[in-house]
């Protein structure tokens, strides 16, 4: 069975970076009937807040990527405990030393040789007297010793990788307090919960080269990866900065359709177009990882809303009734205002302003030479209630008196009426209106 996760730290609230994970990991489960599991990597107790993981959750449910296990590192650490000790029983796990500054001069010397700052190992030629002493100066933190060998696996997205670990550093997998990094944490569970894919962005690459061979000194198998492109702005600039402002929760609250967000992200970098899916359903039907590129993809959050525009157009009346009833549009007109507003909109929340104009009517936008004809045509305009009739009657008479055809005799009265130079059919919205300013 395929197995995937997403598992993000609760440090923070998802942003559309980590949804383009998550959705992909999602997506692979329920297109070939799997597990996915939600794993909440919180080792790191100090940046871990419940508020983060609720968020996390909130947002997961939202758009509809719901889980069918959910796990916290941190109810896992005796497992960890267990597995270091057995790594240090095959001397796969080593003890070291080094304080970040003994460290920052070994890198500099090694670049000032045009070496690279790959650690020297040092702590493994101490022997047990020197590690007796320097535990009594200092705690010791606990290295991962790798084969330096290349490491290779068949990418789903990038195809044949391989990495030298001769060239990388030994990683750090359990600090002096006790914490371990998620690393270590991270590839003892994906081996523990049978994880059989792996989806992530390219930055974990040569990462994933450490974990490989993390997995393999557990007894594990490693199961199946892909790195997808990590996302830039639209101009090609890179997107760290501001992805605190593209969380979903603030897209959401800015107005953006879940549709809208899951049809861009299901689709972005790869070979196939972006248009609106309105399930998640029809997302995975075209779902295919190996269409999918390595080139860095151009996010434009701007991107979003010709999307979320096409989802509401489409929303049927059904599913906006109660919001439309909360804006107080009386229930014997509400599916009528819905037909006539839902072509007008963006957002939901732009239904506002269209009962606001119906039910108060809108500031008149008169232009100076249209002064006269428009105080003329108002004495022809009776007051409401209005019928599917009273535009065509109306702009009939006045066209009558004042002899104005066409946008000279339209478009005044349109300004007049509504304050707008576009906006719905005019024959549509007059049944709407419950008051007209430019009346008196």
């Amino acid at each position: 069975m395929t197995v995937t996760r997403f598992a993000p730290s609760p440090t923070g609230y998802i942003h559309v970076g980590n949804l383009r994970t998550a959705l992909m990991n999602y997506l692979i489960a329920r297109k070939t009937g799997g597990t996915f599991i939600l794993r909440m990597d919180d080792t790191d107790q100090e940046r871990s807040k419940q508020e983060y993981a609720d968020g996390i959750k909130a947002d997961l449910e939202w758009l509809g990527l719901t889980w069918d296990r959910f796990e916290r590192q941190s109810d896992r650490l005796d497992r960890y405990r267990t597995v270091a000790d057995e790594l240090r029983g095959t001397g796969d796990l080593y003890e070291v030393f080094e304080t970040p500054t003994e460290l920052d001069l070994k890198r500099k010397k090694l670049l000032n040789m045009g070496k690279p700052p790959v650690y020297d190992r040092a702590g493994l030629a101490l022997s047990a007297e020197e590690m007796a002493r320097l535990r009594a100066e200092r705690e010791g933190y606990w290295r991962f010793k790798l084969d330096q060998k290349r490491t290779e696996w068949n990418d789903g997205i990038l195809g044949h990788v391989s990495i030298d670990t001769a060239s990388v550093s030994d990683p750090v997998l359990i600090r002096h307090d006790g914490q371990v990094l998620y690393t270590f944490a991270s590839s003892v569970d994906d081996v523990d919960m049978g994880i059989t894919h792996i989806v992530r962005g390219a930055d974990h690459v040569t990462n994933t080269a450490t974990q490989i061979q993390i997995m393999k000194a557990m007894g594990g198998t490693p199961p199946s990866f892909a790195h997808h492109s990590l996302l830039t702005g639209a101009q090609g600039e890179g997107l760290s900065k501001r992805l605190g402002t593209l969380s979903l929760r603030d897209l959401r609250a800015e107005g953006v359709a879940k549709e809208a967000l899951l049809s861009l992200m299901a689709r972005l970098g790869s070979s196939q177009p972006v248009e609106l899916k309105m399930s998640l359903d029809e997302i995975a039907d075209g779902f295919e990882l190996s269409q999918f590129g390595a080139a860095p993809t151009k996010f434009d959050a701007d991107d979003l809303w010709p999307l979320t525009r096409a989802r509401n157009h489409a929303l049927p009346f059904a599913a906006v009734k109660d919001r439309i009833a909360a804006l107080g549009v009386p229930a014997d007109m509400a599916e009528r205002f819905w037909r006539v507003a839902s072509q007008n909109i963006t957002k939901l929340d732009d239904l506002s302003h269209w009962w606001v104009l119906a039910r108060d009517g809108a500031e008149p936008v008169i232009a100076p030479e249209d002064a006269e004809f428009v105080r003329e045509a108002m004495t022809l305009l009776p007051p409401p209630p209005y019928s599917d009739t009273t535009w065509a009657d109306w702009t009939a008479a006045v066209k009558e008196k004042t002899g104005r055809k066409g946008k000279g005799l339209f478009m005044p009265l349109r300004l007049a009426v509504t304050g707008e130079a576009s906006g719905p059919e005019m024959a549509e919205l007059m049944p709407l209106l419950q008051k007209v300013r430019a009346r008196g």
